[in-house]
């Protein structure tokens, strides 16, 4: 779409190559502005913006910026903007949400269906065999694993959560043929976790590793969720990747909530919130 629109701009009449201009400058400011702003930083009418989407052949500003904002999406590297010193909040605000944004869509775009069909599957026949379901992690992939535990939960599906080093080991010896072990790791270097998931996989457990592609972790386990996205050390950086891996727990979540049906879950659920509800104070 910004192609088109470069090559157009000569064929254009001048105040509509002004606003032709902007679009190109700053694409998602542009997508995100009022027609009064965009008229006064290209310097001209507001009919001039409207008359300039439809020589594109939009139907009109509101046509052309739903547009315009899908494309500037599907062109992830052009989000992402790093922190500087000299950031004001609102710049820290925007640019924290992009990146983080861009972060989801570049998964969305890379992320194998297959792979995690065949977690699914792998969790599921878990589940149906009375197995044990395991999370694994550290630090804020150990955040995750707790936060899995409990989505699980949730669907009715025992599952343990260990961000310790030696009771990931512990729980590890203790797994066999029919159990699940999901590991979380950023970097996919941690050295306890690697223990893990040598020992699941001598045992016979199905090991499933959401962590970066490359990493010696993505080399482990029987199946890989890739989940990229480096964090930088030399400012502050966003803990995106935990986002990121909470995400893909989310999305393995939600595909065996539909495996196992509404017609199991909702008495579930209801009554794990009347529970709840009844040990609260008046």
């Amino acid at each position: 779409m910004l192609d088109r629109i470069k090559a157009s701009l000569p064929s254009l009449a001048p105040a509509e190559q002004r606003v032709g201009r902007l679009v190109l400058q700053d694409p998602r400011s542009f997508a995100s502005l009022p027609v009064s702003e965009l008229a006064e930083r290209a310097h001209v009418s507001k009919p001039t913006v409207v008359r300039f989407c439809r020589s594109m052949g939009y139907d009109g500003l509101s046509d052309f910026k739903l547009k315009l904002a899908g494309t500037v999406s599907e062109g992830v590297p052009f989000i992402h903007r790093s922190v500087d010193a000299d950031d004001k909040t609102g710049d820290v605000l925007v640019k924290v949400v992009d990146n983080t944004v861009a972060a989801f869509l570049k998964y969305r775009n890379d992320a194998s269906s297959h792979a995690i069909e065949r977690a699914v599957d792998a969790l599921m026949a878990s589940w149906k065999s009375r197995g044990r379901i395991e999370f694994y992690g550290a630090g804020n992939s150990g955040i995750v694993a707790h936060d899995a535990q409990h989505k699980f939960f949730r669907l009715g599906i025992n599952a343990v959560a260990y961000s310790d080093g030696h009771m990931q080991v512990m729980g590890a010896s203790l797994l066999s043929a029919g159990d699940c072990l999901v590991i979380v790791s950023n970097s996919g270097r941690t050295r306890d976790l690697m223990d893990a998931a040598d020992i699941a996989r001598k045992h016979g457990a199905t090991v499933i590793t959401i962590t970066t592609s490359g990493s010696p972790m993505a080399q482990v386990g029987h199946i890989h969720l890739a989940a990229d996205h480096p964090e930088g050390y030399d400012r502050y950086s966003p803990m995106t990747s935990r986002l990121l891996h909470l995400m893909v727990i989310d999305i393995l979540a939600t595909c065996l909530a539909l495996r196992i049906g509404s017609t199991r879950l909702q008495p579930l659920l209801r009554e794990m919130k009347n529970n709840l509800r009844s040990k609260r104070y008046a």
